[in-house]
């Protein structure tokens, strides 16, 4: 599958990314293995994404859908407290990794990484501006607005088109999803492991405390 402009407005279901990743378009698969660890530290086909020193005693790593609320909620009500209370000062590594839930999801996602390239505090931004104007992207004119947002970071409008055509891109993404899932049992967004141990749903900064300050302590 390719992602074009008549994509966007035909393929508002997981129908087309979910065949990219071996899965049901009506549901996620449920019958998993248990995850360990180690399976949700290395990063799989795409590098990771993530704020904070790399030897920080706690690693959150956060799986996200860009059309997902509650995850838009997430990134701004609840990321900056934990940002400027333990990513800034090096208690915490931050990872963000892709779990789209649509095809609107993938573009966007894909959007960021083209932005960004390896630069992981650019596609913070970029994820952080995606989810803030979510309603304008998702709910409006998808092509024409990430297109802007496209532009405004730098990139042309033949480079906007070529990173939505981008079929090596979306076939990682779409193997990231899946060994998430198969693997790490993740079936809903958002989903956050601290240091391996699941969190599911949209959750508080006081649950988090209640996660990291032991770990930082032991």
């Amino acid at each position: 599958m390719i992602i074009t402009r008549r994509a966007f407005t035909t393929a508002l279901s997981l129908t087309g990314l979910a065949a990219l990743a071996g899965l049901s378009p009506l549901r996620l698969i449920t019958d998993a293995f248990a995850q360990t660890a180690a399976e949700v530290a290395k990063p799989q086909s795409l590098p990771d994404m993530g704020l904070g020193p790399q030897d920080a005693k706690v690693t959150i790593i956060e799986y996200a859908s860009m059309t997902c609320p509650h995850c838009a909620n997430f990134n701004e009500t609840v990321f900056p407290k934990i940002k400027s209370t333990y990513i800034d000062s090096g208690k915490v590594r931050y990872v963000f990794r892709e779990f789209p839930l649509d095809i609107k999801a993938a573009a966007g996602s894909m959007l960021a990484r083209c932005i960004a390239k390896e630069d992981a505090p650019k596609f913070f931004a970029v994820i952080d501006l995606l989810f803030r104007q979510q309603n304008d992207w998702v709910v409006k004119n998808t092509t024409e607005t990430l297109t802007r947002i496209g532009k405004q970071a730098g990139l042309s409008q033949q480079q906007v088109e070529d990173c939505l055509k981008d079929q090596t891109l979306l076939d990682k993404i779409a193997a990231d999803q899946k060994y998430a899932n198969e693997v790490l049992k993740v079936n809903s967004t958002p989903t956050f492991f601290v240091n391996g141990e699941m969190l599911k749903g949209e959750t508080s900064f006081e649950e988090f405390s209640k996660h990291i300050d032991p770990l930082l302590k032991s």
